[in-house]
C-alpha cells in the first residue's frame, strides 16, 4: 500500500468513528439492579456486540484484521474514544430481560 492509499484509509476510518461519535452509536445496555453491562455499536449494516474487556468485537473487519495480524476494528477505537468523552448512549433494562436480549444478540451474530 502506497502512502496515499494509507492516508486515504485513515481518513475513511476518522470520517466512520467521527459518525459513531456523534451520532451515540456505541451503546451500553445496563441490566439492573445485577448491574450487568452488555455494549454494543451500531456498524453501518448491523449492530455488533463489544467486549473492551477481551478487546473484541463481533463485525467482519474485527475478523479480517485480526487474521491479517492488524489491531481489531475502527468500532474498538470508536468505544475507547466515546467512553473518554462521554459519547455513549445508556439504555437500562431489568434483570429479567437479561436472557431475551442475549439471545436475541446472539441471533444476529
Amino acid at each position: 500500500m502506497d502512502i496515499f492509499q494509507e492516508i486515504r484509509s485513515d481518513i475513511t476510518k476518522l470520517k466512520k468513528i467521527d459518525s459513531l461519535l456523534s451520532e451515540k452509536r456505541i451503546k451500553l445496555h445496563l441490566f439492573e439492579p445485577s448491574n450487568r453491562k452488555i455494549w454494543t455499536v451500531v456498524g453501518t449494516e448491523k449492530e455488533y456486540w463489544l467486549d473492551p474487556d477481551l478487546d473484541f468485537c463481533s463485525c467482519p473487519g474485527y475478523y479480517f484484521n485480526k487474521s491479517d495480524g492488524k489491531n481489531g476494528c475502527y468500532h474498538l477505537e470508536s468505544f475507547k474514544m466515546a467512553t473518554a468523552k462521554n459519547k455513549i448512549e445508556l439504555t437500562t433494562f431489568s434483570d429479567y430481560e437479561y436472557e431475551s436480549f442475549i439471545i436475541s444478540l446472539l441471533s444476529d451474530l
